[in-house]
């Protein structure tokens, strides 16, 4: 039996975390339900597991993100597996190899996952078809960044106990969130109602095509929501102006008490991180703990990414292709 065939004997089907998209509902509960044990672990002192004893997890980012880094090492090493963190910025990388080059070469120390972050979308799955280890996808381009809508959706459940039939409204800059598109295919896919916030300028051409109903003003959109998601501002993607100025942005888009009264008394505030304090979202309300569940979705992370790590090394390893 292959590890596929355990995988999905075990209630997930894929050899790869790729995204969201493609992920039957019982996948996405199976993962769900592991995190859940795993976050009740972490909360013991000391609490470890061996399950990845013996194994290598290389975490191969070509972009920073010292959240998400941080997050796969501490699961990684939590379940008793060996870590490396490969530093992009000094590699041979940067000295012209080729993406190929260094899927071939990190193939040949036998990793058993390489957990990838990449600036470009689709690269982190060419990676995948050109090693015999497990892939997860830490966020590619603007594609997708399925831990992050599973750690947010581990925080809602637990919050709320399911997500068929919540309102969630993803508010900002959707056209360029791998994190937004991620989310959007998970709640839909679990029942929940999804509605899309932003300017004209930051809702990708096709979004209506993606199931959820889009809003250019924030009180209206918000009306009613049980989830407020805000999204970072990726200026860093963006070529040219895309809002006049940031004071502009929050005055219209950033998330504060008044807009809040929009939605449902008791609507939970999220926020992938790292935030944009006074642009995306006011200071005071990120920090309200009756409102905001910012640090759980922190604290979810690892769990999440612990039970991925699991599932994808559950029995013996499948050749290259498989």
């Amino acid at each position: 039996m292959t590890a596929l065939d355990i995988a999905s004997s075990l209630g997930y089907g894929h050899r790869h975390l790729l995204g969201i998209e493609g992920l039957k509902a019982g996948e996405i509960t199976y993962l769900l339900n592991l995190a859940d044990r795993y976050v009740e672990l972490n909360r013991l002192s000391g609490a470890k597991r061996d399950v990845l004893a013996g194994l290598t997890v290389i975490n191969l980012f070509f972009e920073n993100s010292t959240r998400t880094r941080t997050s796969f090492e501490l699961a990684a090493k939590r379940l008793g597996a060996n870590v490396v963190n490969m530093s992009v910025a000094w590699s041979s990388i940067k000295k012209g190899e080729t993406l190929i080059d260094t899927a071939m070469t990190l193939n040949a120390m036998h990793p058993d996952v390489l957990v990838v972050r990449h600036p470009d979308s689709g690269a982190v799955k060419l990676l995948s078809e050109k090693v015999n280890g497990a892939v997860i996808n830490a966020g590619d381009g603007s594609h997708e960044h399925p831990t992050q809508a599973l750690l947010d959706a581990l925080t809602i459940r637990r919050r709320r106990g399911d997500l068929a039939g919540l309102q969630v409204a993803i508010c900002g800059d959707i056209a360029h969130s791998r994190v937004a598109r991620s989310n959007i295919h998970l709640l839909t896919t679990m029942g929940a109602r999804v509605r899309v916030i932003a300017p004209p300028t930051l809702l990708p051409a096709q979004i209506d095509c993606m199931g959820v109903e889009s809003f250019y003003d924030m009180r209206e959109g918000l009306k009613d929501c049980d989830i407020v998601m805000m999204l970072r501002l990726q200026s860093e993607r963006m070529q040219g102006s895309y809002v006049p100025s940031v004071r502009e942005y929050f005055r219209f888009f950033g998330l504060d008490r008044e807009k809040l009264q929009a939605a449902k008394d008791d609507a939970l505030v999220m926020h992938p991180g790292p935030m944009n304090r006074g642009v995306e979202i006011d200071s005071e309300l990120a920090d309200d703990l009756h409102r905001s569940v910012i640090r759980e979705q922190v604290e979810m992370g690892v769990a999440v990414r612990m039970a991925c790590l699991e599932v994808l090394t559950s029995g013996p390893r499948g050749g290259l292709g498989q």
